[in-house]
């Protein structure tokens, strides 16, 4: 379609505007959800020493190597090791300790047989025991030192996110300080005369305010930091006081991004439009929903983005604009959703001419074989449909119609 530009070359401005933020410096406590600015080097080896996989026995495998059911092997118990435990006691030939899951292995043991390989097992424990089965093989039951990671091995990479399971893998090799990207500050202003907060009466005309909530919510999905959000009306003034003030560059939560929902249209009110057009570029991008477009930076290096008011052109056009800038400025290594190939469940239409970014739900009434339901009837006012999606189908611009049966790109957003 004349006159549009493509995604890409949209995005392209946006991510060569966008720059890594500084890191910093902050307890491992505190640092779920950030991103790795450098790598994490174990500072000891995981497992930290020889250590028992099972309750039961360190034993020299070559007292036990013929151990069977009708020819028992009777060792006497020397020492008792409990998790957490320093101890090392000597085992001389045909002498065994009792030890516990994770307790440290002696030096002169090199197999560990479990209770339930033992005639007594737990009951019977102290004393004497007798060995029914022979351990696998030398070293059974036994965790190296170090066989997952040595100390100054690389335990993750730098742009990598630190969720539960990275926290915990940090925690094990021994770091208690991770540097981490700064979270990008996020002001969120939306625009619109006839927006009130939800809940407030109503008046003909009027409708309950959603977008600086659906905004806020994804920036701080996105690894951002909130610092404002707020509602004007169409009016410069008003507009231009919201944007001085979260954009004061005295102030130490001064905000590096400034989301606009609304206004960057081609009505007669479009006060983004109207107040900022020496600042930012606006265009027509050739998607759908998200058609309206807004971009640019201020003098202190703010990035402003313009994207339309309706919640559904908001959100998408935050998923592929704004998204990927907040990524990037936190220097992560992945920036694009997963993204799944799978049959349409039913028909939809497309725009001539412009990639569609439908709002999708997912069946997985068959676990072999998902399918994608349109969430809405394709409307970029649908808020409430919005809120069932868990992906958006992809549709090239060329495709001029989906039918059921159709295989579609999904980006998976939840």
């Amino acid at each position: 379609m004349s006159g549009l530009r493509a995604v890409e070359e949209q995005l392209a401005d946006v991510l060569a505007a966008a720059q890594p933020l500084p890191a910093e410096r902050i307890p491992l406590a505190d640092a779920h959800g950030r991103t790795l600015r450098a790598p994490v080097r174990a500072a000891v080896d995981i497992p930290v020493f020889d250590n028992s996989a099972m309750d039961g026995f360190a034993v020299r495998f070559a007292d036990v190597a013929d151990a069977a059911p009708g020819a028992p092997v009777t060792l006497r118990v020397v020492a008792d090791l409990p998790a957490g435990t320093a101890a090392d006691p000597k085992l001389a030939p045909g002498e065994a300790a009792r030890i516990m899951t994770g307790s440290p292995v002696p030096t002169d043991a090199d197999a560990i047989v479990p209770f339930e390989d033992t005639a007594g097992g737990l009951a019977d424990s102290l004393g004497s025991i007798s060995v029914l089965r022979a351990p696998r093989a030398l070293g059974a039951h036994v965790r190296r030192a170090g066989e997952d990671a040595r100390a100054g091995d690389e335990v993750l990479p730098a742009g990598v996110v630190l969720g539960a399971l990275q926290v915990a893998a940090v925690a094990a090799c021994g770091v208690a300080v991770v540097a981490v990207a700064r979270r990008p500050r996020v002001a969120v202003i939306s625009t619109g005369s006839e927006l009130v907060e939800p809940g407030a009466p109503l008046r003909r005309g009027q409708i309950p305010e959603s977008n600086s909530v659906l905004l806020a919510a994804l920036a701080a999905d996105a690894g951002a930091e909130v610092v404002r959000r707020a509602s004007v009306p169409d009016e410069p003034g008003d507009l231009d006081a919201v944007l001085a003030e979260v954009t004061d560059p005295r102030s130490p939560r001064s905000a590096e991004v400034v989301v606009f929902s609304g206004g960057v249209s081609a009505g007669a009110y479009e006060v983004v439009k109207t107040t900022l057009e020496s600042t930012m570029t606006f265009s027509k991008v050739a998607m759908q929903p998200g058609k309206p477009q807004g971009f640019g930076r201020l003098p202190s290096g703010a990035l402003l983005f313009g994207l339309p008011g309706n919640p559904v052109s908001a959100g998408v056009s935050f998923e592929v604009f704004v998204r990927p800038a907040l990524l990037l400025m936190q220097g992560r290594r992945v920036r694009d959703r997963p993204v799944l190939t799978l049959p349409a469940a039913a028909d939809w239409r497309t725009p001539p001419g412009r990639r569609q970014y439908l709002p999708v739900t997912i069946d997985r009434t068959d676990p072999g074989a998902w399918r994608v339901i349109p969430a809405t009837s394709g409307g970029s006012h649908l808020a409430g449909g919005l809120g069932r999606a868990e992906a958006y189908a992809i549709v090239p611009a060329e495709v001029d119609a989906v039918a059921a049966g159709d295989l579609v790109d999904v980006m998976l957003i939840s």
